[in-house]
């Protein structure tokens, strides 16, 4: 994600995310969000929080990661990013968000 390679980001996401999110809508939609901010400054560890329910998402194994992130034209930003514990026993990111 940091390097732009958005494709391949959602190449890897899960497939509930790739149901969810045509693979150009999510590129298109990654880089009008992250380009405009700039390269990565900083990310820190906010919080990490094991669930089994998320609103608007079938019941599964989750993890939602915050980090408090900086970037070069945003000093002060939240990354929410959300593994899902897949059908394949590995996890893969079902959401990213940034504000």
């Amino acid at each position: 994600m940091d390097a732009g390679k958005y494709n391949e980001s959602w190449d890897a996401a899960s497939p509930y995310l790739q149901n969810a999110v045509p693979k150009e809508q999510f590129a298109e939609k990654l880089a009008g969000a992250r380009k405009p901010l700039g390269k990565l400054v900083s990310r820190d560890l906010k919080s990490a929080q094991y669930t089994t329910s998320l609103a608007g998402a079938p019941d599964g194994q989750y993890v939602v990661i915050r980090y408090t992130a900086s970037f070069e034209n945003k000093k002060s930003a939240i990354e929410t990013i959300t593994p899902k514990l897949d059908e394949d026993g590995k996890w893969h990111v079902s959401g990213y968000y940034i504000k």
